[in-house]
């Protein structure tokens, strides 16, 4: 049975030294003059004008996982609606529950202001 498995060890061994070949030939290759535009900060195409250890307000954290969750949860539904026609009662019954869950959470969220930006 463990020879099944050789190809694989086979391809997975010679994935992994092309890809040690190549960042060691980049390394080597690559050329190394750094100046002080190189290593410059780089800020939308203009010098820095503020420290970037300013601390952000909380929100936008907020705000950034809120999308996450909620965009990720909406991902699911892409290929429950692709093979929806070959579906059983159960299994839209089960998105449904899935959907309310979502739509809950939503509400919660938005009672709790999480959503209002002042």
């Amino acid at each position: 049975m463990l020879e099944n498995y050789l190809p694989i060890l086979i391809f997975m061994g010679l994935a992994v030294g092309i890809a040690t070949l190549l960042i060691g030939l980049g390394s080597l290759i690559a050329p190394r003059r750094p100046d002080p535009e190189k290593l410059s900060q780089y800020e939308c195409g203009f010098e820095p004008f503020e420290s970037a250890r300013f601390k952000f307000d909380v929100r936008f954290y907020l705000i950034a996982i809120l999308f996450i969750i909620f965009d990720l949860e909406v991902a699911f539904l892409f290929p429950w609606a692709v093979i929806l026609d070959k579906l059983a009662w159960p299994a839209v019954i089960a998105m449904g529950i899935f959907l309310a869950l979502l739509f809950v959470g939503f509400l919660y969220e938005w009672k709790k202001g999480a959503l209002e930006w002042e």
